[in-house]
């Protein structure tokens, strides 16, 4: 059976799952279409969170952008996975316990106010909106290179999916989906990873193989020790060095802790559950169920690395790369097992050029201030040719100089163990011009060479993570306009009935945006994911902890804090981004050297929700503090149900 098929059939089984189990499990009410009927136990909850958590940006991106990447990106791993740890302590059990549908209900009712409420709906379709743009993307790429259709029609396919399924089955249809689709992608994940742990370590589990030897040369060397040797022979930063800013990496792994607790699609899922114990429960078993994954992502990501890195320098699997010749154009035209590279040509993922015509294709890094250099000299010599003869002088001279510092950088530029520069090895720059994040994982079995069912239940775990949390969301809007916005403001009399269609067809309308905008992104995923959770940590997680902990917040506080976090957040990331991630509207370069105290704009959540914690103290201080009802619902919230009064012994 051909490949194609082969995907055809796997893929089509789970979307057939997948809408049979929405069929089965329809919502009949707004409490089964906001909250399944407060009905999932506390392990089935925590299967389905972590699908709703594991995007396609966990299973797609997060390996690839750990295997290029390496050890300073292992901030993703600890930022989302700790959000967790937040989750489970301090915001789950009392949300439920608070006994409503959704988190703008929460907080318009701990604040008396709707316009805190309307502020807090607008702060989720925001972020909700840029969140689900990337997973939708996801499916089109998924569906572009396995069922081979454009990406646009891949994307189309999917939204069709969710449609069906969410819809019509709500929070209660699509929670049991997503313990479908949680099995689906993890036994996607983990296959793979064991078989190629297996090849390389000689390790059955990833986690260990991770910190093993490298199998092919004998076990002599430790993995990790031959991917540093590999890639830095080739010219690329060392895969296990230290990170270079780590002011910048505790703020980036800490905006995506909070930014992970403050995320709505997330906190909904703890409204699902019968009690307030089984919210802490289910956070506890999504950790184990998302730790599954998570521990095994870094062999995946440094796994897939090495082995991109060897099929393009064949020697370097037993010694080193420069002891023979890069892989060759006519061996990827023709050869079977060098096809994915062809496959995945297409699709314009990965990108391949022969720039000094010798019919290989070598795969270096040229050191950036090497390539700037030259940059600069050519840009030097061809305005020289323009020049005056009265400006020639400065010109010449600005070359020359540039010319003695290229020669200090020749010097440091030694390939590895060849003990020459590239430029003197006969190349002119790196000739894989282009390698995708989103390509690791899915292409992982093909560059290992593993059977056509794992690669075709790849795909089908792939399409899992990006419609399970793509569904979250668009449930997440929808709740926000038809409860928080039409039920809550516009129209308070509107009958169940009547709410649960306009929850439908918010639902539907969401799709449709989610689906334009997945046809026409306003920037790259790593830039929509960047705002989605900046937003998350600097307006929704510190509203909830001010709600749930202090009785002096008052509307005024949390309102300014909200506005203060919103405003600075995204203001300084479009800044980097550009205006509404419009292309050529930024107003600085997106580079370290361009960051305010060294910040970048994906670490710039945990700045907005400090000045939005700071602005909310200050205005609550100078203003009328809460009514006495609200601090009764605060304590209400906190102490827990049946606890009787202190007894004197």
């Amino acid at each position: 059976m051909d490949q194609f098929t082969l995907n055809l059939i796997v893929v089509g089984l789970t979307f057939a799952l997948y809408i049979g189990i929405a069929v089965w499990a329809r919502a009949g009410s707004t409490a089964e279409f906001y909250a399944a009927g407060q009905g999932v136990p506390p392990v089935m909850n925590g299967m389905a969170t972590g699908a709703d958590w594991m995007s396609a940006a966990s299973f797609i991106s997060m390996a690839g952008i750990i295997a290029f990447g390496g050890y300073e990106t292992s901030a993703y791993l600890m930022g989302w996975t700790g959000g967790y740890v937040l989750l489970a302590l301090l915001l789950a059990p009392y949300l439920r316990k608070f006994g409503k549908f959704t988190v703008p209900e929460f907080i318009g009712d701990r604040f008396y106010s709707g316009g805190a409420r309307l502020l807090a709906v607008i702060c989720l379709i925001v972020i909700s909106v840029t969140y689900v743009i990337g997973q939708m993307r996801g499916v089109g790429v998924t569906f572009s290179r396995f069922l081979e259709v454009s990406t646009d029609t891949g994307l189309y396919i999917g939204a069709a999916i969710v449609f069906a399924y969410a819809v019509f089955g709500g929070m209660k249809g699509i929670t049991y989906t997503q313990v479908a689709q949680y099995v689906v992608l993890i036994v996607a994940y983990t296959i793979p990873a064991l078989f190629i742990s297996l090849q390389l370590t000689g390790s059955f589990l990833p986690q260990l193989g991770l910190i093993g030897s490298y199998a092919p040369s004998g076990g002599d060397m430790a993995f990790l020790a031959k991917l540093d040797a590999v890639v830095t022979e080739l010219g690329f930063k060392a895969y296990t060095a230290d990170s270079a800013n780590y002011f910048n990496m505790f703020l980036f792994c800490m905006s995506l802790m909070i930014g992970t607790a403050g995320l709505p699609h997330v906190i909904i899922r703890f409204f699902t559950v019968p009690k307030v114990a089984d919210a802490r429960s289910s956070a506890g078993w999504s950790l184990v169920f998302i730790a599954l994954l998570y521990t095994v992502a870094p062999a995946v990501g440094s796994m897939a690395r090495l082995n991109l890195t060897t099929t393009m320098w064949p020697a370097a699997v037993t010694g080193n790369a420069f002891d023979g010749p890069a892989v060759s154009r006519a061996d990827i035209d023709s050869k079977p097992e060098l096809s994915w590279i062809r496959t995945w040509e297409k699709t314009g993922l990965l990108a391949m050029k022969d720039l000094n015509g010798d019919g290989l294709i070598q795969y270096i890094n040229e050191p950036a201030d090497l390539a700037a250099n030259t940059k600069a000299a050519g840009e030097a010599a061809a305005a020289l040719a323009k020049a005056a003869d009265a400006d020639k002088p400065a010109i010449e001279a600005k070359i020359a100089e540039l010319a003695a510092a290229r020669e200090g950088l020749l010097a440091e530029a030694k390939a590895g163990t060849s003990g020459k520069t590239f430029a003197e090895m006969g190349l002119k720059g790196n000739e894989v011009t282009k390698v995708d994040n989103d390509i690791m994982v899915l292409a992982n079995p093909e560059i290992a060479a593993l059977p056509g069912w794992v690669i075709a239940i790849v795909a089908a775990g792939a399409l899992a993570a990006a419609l399970s949390t793509a569904a979250g969301l668009l449930l997440a809007i929808s709740s926000a306009i038809s409860h928080d916005l039409i039920k809550g403001s516009i129209n308070p009399n509107i009958s169940e009935k009547g709410e649960l269609l306009a929850a439908r067809i918010s639902m539907g309308g969401a799709i449709v945006v989610a689906t334009y905008l997945g046809l026409n992104p306003p920037g790259f995923a790593a830039q929509v994911v960047a705002l989605a959770f900046g937003l998350a940590a600097a307006t929704i997680f510190p509203v909830l902890m001010m709600g749930i902990f202090s009785k002096r917040i008052n509307k005024e506080g949390a309102i300014a804090g909200m506005l203060v976090g919103l405003i600075f957040t995204s203001v300084y990331i479009f800044i980097y981004k550009g205006w509404f991630f419009i292309p050529g509207t930024n107003w600085l370069p997106d580079t370290a050297a361009n960051y305010y105290f060294g910040i970048s704009p994906l670490s710039i959540g945990t700045v907005g929700a400090v000045l939005n914690f700071a602005t909310a103290f200050v205005v609550s201080r100078v203003t009328k503090a809460p009514p006495a009802h609200v601090v009764e619902l605060i304590e209400s919230i906190r102490v827990p149900k049946g606890a009787g009064a202190a007894q004197a012994h």
